[in-house]
């Protein structure tokens, strides 16, 4: 199945099979489609939380199960795994630092030189968003969802369901997985899994706006 057909048979599930269990080749698959994601002058602004135990998964489901969010409770309880993708609250020194030293590491840098030039334009980027635009968090969880595409279509692939899932109280999640504590925020949750008979959006068909109104050519 090609690339495109993926794109237009997935779709976001509604009920999970409770049973149907995402093997562990599969889920390290997309555990490194998520390392591996692009992001802004190679920033990596995030971090991800996965969830497979029934206990890990109840309290994840902790942060949807009152309120606006319950209809997202049993998403969460009944999927196979959940993931929480995070995103970084600032971005220190420390991190930067990290990241030129892996890159180092990793053979990006064939003279002394390159390794400055690159730590000074993810500088200016870094700066750009945080002094001129004042927008660096936005900017930050907009990398997270770089990665949450690339899950999501990585998922298609493999043949695994999956519901992305931005209803939920995030700072209740934040407390429960201490997660400001280490500097990040959850941004966006992915259930993944089998879908279950009952999930009434498998039947309908997928429905987008014409290309015509979405892609004009130059």
């Amino acid at each position: 199945m090609s690339l495109s057909d993926l794109a237009r048979t997935r779709y976001t599930t509604k009920a999970f099979d409770p049973a149907g269990k995402v093997s562990d080749s599969d889920l390290q698959e997309l555990i490194t489609l998520l390392r591996y994601s692009p992001s802004s002058v190679n920033s990596q602004p995030w971090h991800f939380v996965v969830a497979g135990s029934t206990a890990a998964k109840t309290r994840i489901a902790k942060a949807g199960a009152q309120g606006p969010y319950a209809y997202n409770a049993p998403k969460i309880e009944h999927a196979s795994h959940v993931i929480v993708l995070c995103a970084r609250t600032g971005l220190p020194d420390a991190q930067l630092d990290a990241i030129l030293d892996q890159e180092e590491r990793d053979g990006r840098f064939q003279t002394p030189e390159a390794r400055g030039n690159q730590r000074k334009t993810r500088q200016g980027f870094v700066d750009l968003h945080r002094y001129t635009q004042k927008d660096l968090q936005h900017w930050m969880e907009k990398q997270v969802y770089l990665a949450l595409g690339t899950l999501l279509l990585g998922a298609a692939t493999l043949g695994i369901d999956a519901t992305p899932m931005e209803g939920f109280d995030a700072g209740a999640l934040d407390d429960e997985l201490n997660l400001r504590e280490a500097g990040y925020t959850s941004v966006v949750l992915v259930g993944l899994g089998y879908r279950a008979d009952s999930d009434f959006n498998a039947a309908l068909p997928k429905s987008r706006l014409p290309a015509e109104t979405v892609v004009r050519y130059l």
